[in-house]
């Protein structure tokens, strides 16, 4: 019988691959981790600016509509 057809791969060089494939499955597994959430960014008030804005914009839809309602 010979053994033209089998592939015959040594016990040490077959233990060296597999410890080399887990190794290299392990460290990208590490380095691809994600870090955790951050804190959440602290919320801002709104009130000041954004409220005259809002207000000014209120006031002007109403300037708007009376003067198209009076045409």
């Amino acid at each position: 019988m010979s053994k033209t057809n089998s592939i015959y791969v040594p016990m040490n060089t077959l233990l060296k691959i597999i410890l080399t494939i887990s190794l290299i499955l392990i460290a990208s597994t590490i380095a691809l981790a994600q870090p955790g959430l951050p804190n959440p960014p602290n919320q801002a008030p709104i009130d000041g600016g954004l409220g005259l804005l809002a207000a000014a914009g209120g006031a002007y839809a109403i300037k708007k509509l009376r003067r198209s309602s009076g045409d």
